[in-house]
């Protein structure tokens, strides 16, 4: 397969990804926000959802796109979605996720990431926040995500990667010492096993493999890869291999499905 550079060098087209205001001041705001994630999961999605959404935003128009949102969860990329115009269809596998909050939204369906429910070519933007780590096979679902987006729509794929600070999720920053250990050591604190449990709902993938997952693929063509919740100047850390996997803390990976593409 004919490869892509694993990230941009220069001048990314305009309309592609730059107009977004990645700040060092959102970036505090967004690490802030974190530690609102437990106690206040409303606030910080509704944040994440708006601010994301902003960012897919500067690549694609998402007025009247159909979107496919993959791993839904309780719907603010959905929701987030919407507002800013889309036709968004949420999917996730587990029915108690979407109705966390309630009925789950409209357009919503209960479906697996590893074989989604539409038409090859059938979407203009396939979006997904931090599911990629939570399934047992990544690259199959990414793949899927390009699979279902039309020639010339756009893919949005973030995760955590598992070097990150918060690769371990609830049981970080233990997880550098093994996510088995990381995870005995949880339910020894809290008396309850981690929602994210290792090698069961969470896997550890990386900002490399991701790279090569997206070089490997001749269908597509690499936007964007960049730290999620990172100032624009830094973007450089994911050029460097090693710092990439503990500095990048989130991976924001953005492909442009090539006309042609299956």
């Amino acid at each position: 397969m004919a490869s892509a550079p694993a990230v941009p060098q220069g001048p990314v087209p305009d309309g592609e990804g730059r107009s977004h205001r990645a700040t060092l001041a959102r970036s505090v705001r967004l690490l802030s926000a974190f530690r609102r994630e437990q106690r206040d999961p409303e606030y910080f999605y509704d944040l994440m959802a708006r601010d994301t959404v902003t960012q897919l935003g500067s690549y694609t128009d998402l007025a009247g796109a159909t979107v496919v949102d993959v791993g839904t969860g309780s719907g603010s990329f959905a929701r987030a979605l919407t507002m800013a115009g889309a036709r968004c269809t949420g999917i996730d596998h587990d029915l108690a996720e979407l109705a966390a909050h309630g009925t789950p939204g409209p357009n919503t369906l209960v479906a697996s990431a590893l074989a989604l429910p539409f038409r090859t070519g059938s979407a203009d933007v396939c979006f997904s926040s931090n599911v990629l780590e939570h399934v047992p096979e990544p690259w199959r679902m990414a793949g899927e995500m390009v699979r279902v987006t039309r020639p010339g729509g756009i893919v949005f794929l973030s995760f955590t990667n598992w070097l990150s600070p918060w690769g371990g999720h609830e049981t970080s920053p233990w997880h550098y010492l093994g996510g088995d250990r990381a995870a005995r050591r949880y339910e020894r604190r809290t008396g309850r096993p981690p929602k994210n449990r290792y090698g069961q709902s969470l896997h550890p993938v990386s900002v490399s493999a991701a790279l090569a997952w997206a070089r490997g693929r001749d269908d597509v063509r690499i936007l964007d890869a960049v730290p999620r919740y990172h100032p624009r100047w830094a973007e450089g850390v994911v050029r460097v291999p090693g710092l990439r996997e503990v500095a990048t803390w989130n991976l924001a990976l953005v492909l442009r499905k090539r006309a042609g593409g299956p």
